[in-house]
């Protein structure tokens, strides 16, 4: 009888060790995906302002620039396209595009001095920037939230867990191609 305790005794501490094990980098693995999802969906509310407050920049720039339609119309476009992407992929390139349009709409309202010291032009401005300053640290705060995570499911023994309970590596938030440079604004004045 002795004899068939120890083995049985040795098997349950094996087993109890592994699911101690386990379940711990289970738990580890659900913290970190909340994470890297909590950190995305400060993404979405940074950007859902920032879509929030382009109709009302739009439509001060307007009653100044009323020729400027084009642009206008590109930054309406833009923004139709982020509020309707999904996923970080099609985010990253709808703000790419809405990124763009903005720096043309800018360019516009250089030629208006008068806009440029409107009250109700400089407070959304404002507004804007402190927005773009809360997406660039929201997209920072995601990427690094996806980096701790990918190493987990990438490590041993995260990776064992991982594919076990179908924990995949999280996409990045990445800027489109060509997002490194300034977009060309031309509205023909040298013609």
């Amino acid at each position: 009888m002795k004899k068939l305790l120890l083995p049985l005794g040795i098997i349950v501490a094996i087993i109890v060790i592994a699911i101690a094990i386990f379940s711990g980098s289970y738990n580890k693995f659900v913290t970190a995906e909340e994470n890297v999802d909590q950190a995305y969906s400060q993404i979405e509310t940074q950007l859902q302002r920032r879509v929030d407050l382009i109709p009302n920049l739009v439509n001060t720039v307007k009653g100044f620039a009323k020729q400027e339609k084009e642009v206008i119309g590109q930054v309406t476009e833009a923004r139709s396209k982020l509020a309707g992407a999904n996923g970080p992929e099609d985010q990253a390139a709808a703000d790419s595009e809405l990124s763009g349009a903005l720096s043309r709409l800018l360019v516009v309202v250089e030629n208006y001095p008068e806009l440029k010291s409107n009250e109700n032009y400089r407070q959304l401005m404002d507004e804007l920037a402190g927005t773009e300053n809360r997406l660039a640290v929201a997209r920072k705060d995601y990427n690094d939230e996806v980096a701790s995570y990918n190493k987990q499911v990438k490590r041993f023994p995260g990776k064992l867990v991982a594919s076990m309970f179908g924990f995949d590596e999280k996409e990045y938030f990445k800027a489109e191609a060509g997002a490194e440079s300034a977009p060309d604004v031309d509205f023909g004045a040298d013609e």
